[in-house]
């Protein structure tokens, strides 16, 4: 069983403009950084997800509420082997906040399991 590719052609996110802050010094104190390939939520339209390392095969994605996010950077983007360009993001959260950090994996048996099971 293969899992599926979440990378996906780089099309222009659309969320509202944020205006830079003055002084970061003031962001540092009430937002934490969080870097990634920005998705739109497949249901919701009030939630961002965040894919971590897009490229990587070992990767993981963090789900935000677009309240919550108060400035966002762009970042230099990444490019994949096949030529397809991602945009990578710097989203500056509202401490806290509530955001999901989901981390994908295939179920299988490990060799501890089997070694029980015979």
């Amino acid at each position: 069983m293969q899992i599926p590719n979440y990378l996906q052609e780089a099309k222009k996110f659309e969320i509202q403009a944020y205006e830079k802050p003055k002084e970061f010094v003031t962001l540092r104190k009430s937002h934490v950084p969080f870097c990634g390939a920005p998705r739109k939520h497949p249901y919701d339209p009030d939630k961002v997800i965040l894919i971590v390392d897009p490229l990587s095969t070992n990767t993981f994605y963090y789900e935000f509420r677009t309240e919550d996010i108060s400035y966002i950077e762009e970042l230099p983007s990444i490019v994949s082997i096949d030529g397809k360009a991602i945009a990578i993001v710097r989203l500056w959260i509202k401490k806290m906040s509530i955001g999901v950090r989901c981390i994908p994996f295939i179920v299988e048996e490990t060799g501890l399991t089997s070694k029980i099971n015979d």
